[in-house]
């Protein structure tokens, strides 16, 4: 059976890599589940959220791809699968693969094809991919990622983000790419989000959950700490647990 697909995103700040640090951590302690998580951010850092190093990005074998670097007796669809192989950080129950963003002109179609088909391939060996998406969702449009089963879009306790998460949801309403069940998760919230709930109800999200704003999280990344590492009585750790058994992924 192919891994069950959750998708995480949301504008910079809001708190989203802390979300799926924490949505890993939940899945791992009470699953023991084998996880493919992928960041998709353009600005990758879930890497630094798991306590991981990161020496290569499937960007590198998209560029090379298109700019005719395979090497010799080598195809290209061979050449990005050993990329895959090459990039994939390895842990007992996590492995991390970072795609990152081609950095060329011209159309990727192809490689694209290749990255897409490849991925597909790896999802057989995990009961979940998890992807750390940007806003844009530039990975979802070019449908490198395929059929999601939960899609959480992250907002912070404002007005500004929750519109922000309304505009996200009409960029994944007009992809071809399946998202079967999509959700809000409020996070940093300081005093209740009543004010919030006519904003929300705008966006036409389901909230599943609010995340308090924790200062055990602020301190984790003060002293460049694993957000992963956040002990049971994380404030951020209790809700994304609450979340998580509300949902049932």
């Amino acid at each position: 059976m192919p891994a069950k697909l959750v998708a995480v995103a949301g504008k910079g700040g809001t708190g989203k890599t802390t979300f799926t640090a924490l949505l890993l951590k939940e899945l791992v302690n009470t699953r023991k589940s084998a996880i493919l998580a992928v960041d998709a951010d353009p600005n990758a850092n879930l890497n630094e959220a798991l306590g991981m190093e990161i020496e290569n990005t499937i960007s590198e074998a998209v560029d090379s791809v298109k700019a005719g670097e395979v090497p010799t007796g080598m195809t290209k669809e061979g050449f990005i699968e050993w990329k895959l192989s090459q990039s994939l950080i390895e842990t007992r129950y996590i492995d991390l693969l970072v795609l990152g963003v081609p950095h060329g002109s011209g159309c990727y179609c192809y490689p694209n094809d290749l990255l897409r088909r490849h991925l597909g391939n790896l999802r057989e060996n995990y009961d979940y991919v998890i992807t750390d998406n940007e806003a844009g969702l530039e990975h979802l449009s070019r449908q490198v990622v395929q059929d999601i089963d939960y899609f959480f879009i992250i907002s912070d306790a404002s007005a500004r983000g929750i519109r922000s998460a309304g505009r996200v949801r009409e960029i994944v309403s007009g992809l071809q790419t399946k998202v079967f069940n999509t959700y809000l998760v409020v996070t940093k919230a300081m005093d209740g989000i009543e004010d919030l709930m006519d904003e929300i109800k705008a966006t036409g999200l389901e909230l599943v959950g609010v995340i308090p704003y924790d200062p055990m999280v602020a301190e984790y990344d003060l002293k460049n700490k694993p957000i992963y590492d956040l002990p049971d009585d994380s404030k951020a750790v209790q809700a994304v647990r609450e979340i998580v058994k509300k949902v049932g992924i």
